[in-house]
Order: C-alpha cells, then sequence, then structure tokens
C-alpha cells in the first residue's frame, strides 16, 4: 500500500473520492484520525476567527465608539469559545455520527467492520474543513460531503450504492423524526398550557 500525504488527500476527497477511498481501504484508523484532527483543527481556527470577526463588528457597532476596547474583547471570547466548542463538537459528532451510521450500514449489509464506517465519516469531513467555514460556499461544502460519505461508505464496505444512499438516510431521519416529535409535542404542550380569554 502507497501511504498517501496530506495534501493529496484532500484533493483526492474533494476531486476523486472513489479512488481515493479504494486507496485507503487498507489503511488503519490511525492514520485517518490523525487527518481528521489536523482538518477539524484548522477548520475549528478559521471558523472562529471568522466568527470573531463578525462579533467584534456586530459588538463594536452596537456599542459607543469611545470604547472599542471592550467590543475586541467580546469578539476575542466569542472566537475562543467557538473554538473550543467547534473542535470538541468535532470529536465528539465524528465518533457517535460513527457509531450511529454503522448500526444501518451493517444492517443494510455492510459488513466489513466499524473501523472502515469510522473512516468513511471522517474521511467525508474534507468539504467542510477545506471549504465550509467560508459563508455561503459552505452550503455546497456540506452537499458534497453527504455525497462523499456515501461514497466511502460503498467502497469500504463494498456494497451498491443504494445501499449506502439508504444506510444513511435512515441515519438521518430517524433522529429527524425523533426530533420533530419532540418539537410538536414541546409546541402541543405550550399551547395547550396557554391561557385564553373568556367570551364576555
Amino acid at each position: 500500500m502507497i501511504k498517501m500525504s496530506l495534501g493529496e488527500k484532500v484533493k483526492g476527497f474533494l476531486f476523486n473520492p472513489t479512488d481515493t477511498f479504494n486507496a485507503v481501504k487498507a489503511e488503519n484508523l490511525g492514520e485517518a484520525f490523525k487527518y481528521f484532527l489536523i482538518l477539524l483543527l484548522i477548520f475549528s481556527i478559521l471558523f472562529s476567527l471568522i466568527i470573531g470577526i463578525i462579533g467584534t463588528t456586530m459588538i463594536f457597532f452596537q456599542t459607543t465608539m469611545l470604547f472599542p476596547p471592550p467590543a475586541m474583547m467580546g469578539g476575542g471570547l466569542l472566537a475562543v469559545s467557538f473554538f473550543i466548542s467547534s473542535f470538541v463538537g468535532g470529536l465528539i459528532a465524528v465518533i457517535i455520527g460513527s457509531l450511529w451510521l454503522h448500526i444501518w450500514v451493517y444492517l443494510v449489509g455492510g459488513r466489513k467492520g466499524l473501523t472502515q464506517t469510522m473512516k468513511a465519516v471522517m474521511y467525508s469531513c474534507t468539504p467542510t474543513f477545506i471549504v465550509g467555514w467560508i459563508p455561503f460556499i459552505n452550503i455546497i461544502a456540506m452537499i458534497w460531503a453527504i455525497i462523499v460519505e456515501i461514497i466511502g461508505i460503498r467502497q469500504l464496505h463494498e456494497i451498491s450504492t443504494g445501499r449506502a444512499i439508504l444506510a444513511w438516510l435512515i441515519s438521518i431521519l430517524i433522529p429527524g423524526i425523533v426530533l420533530g416529535l419532540l418539537a410538536y409535542y414541546a409546541w402541543y404542550a405550550g399551547f395547550q398550557a396557554t391561557p385564553f380569554p373568556k367570551p364576555s
């Protein structure tokens, strides 16, 4: 197996995910996790900088022009909090997301193990980590990341595209339905508790 550099992987998962997933099929999880951590760190820094700049600008214009230091401090704290939340949140999300997705991958016929599912999820984050911190472009990055993840499931588990799509859809639909029901219940409970004026 020829070991790919970080740059080669980034380029491959962005523009030729099928062949790139084939190339990393025999790779251990440690390599994928190292790749994921590096890109997550870069993304978290860039994302927090964008948030910090936006936050500083908003706070600056909402406060008096005579006191710019508090505005700068507020934007800085906002950037730090977003950096921590995006980095830690990314680590938690990739682990929980991989475990949840693997249940459905296994049920549709994927038998190559949890490691391959985790690799598919980690590598599929490439588009989001590379350009997902840019406003508006991040929408395209998220869509491409979904496609890359489905391709990864297909290639690494050696199942059909249809089965890979089915596994991904189920993993998204079930939490979506549950959250929708909870939101409806919360709305309905609030609606029932709202007092209405009695007719005179």
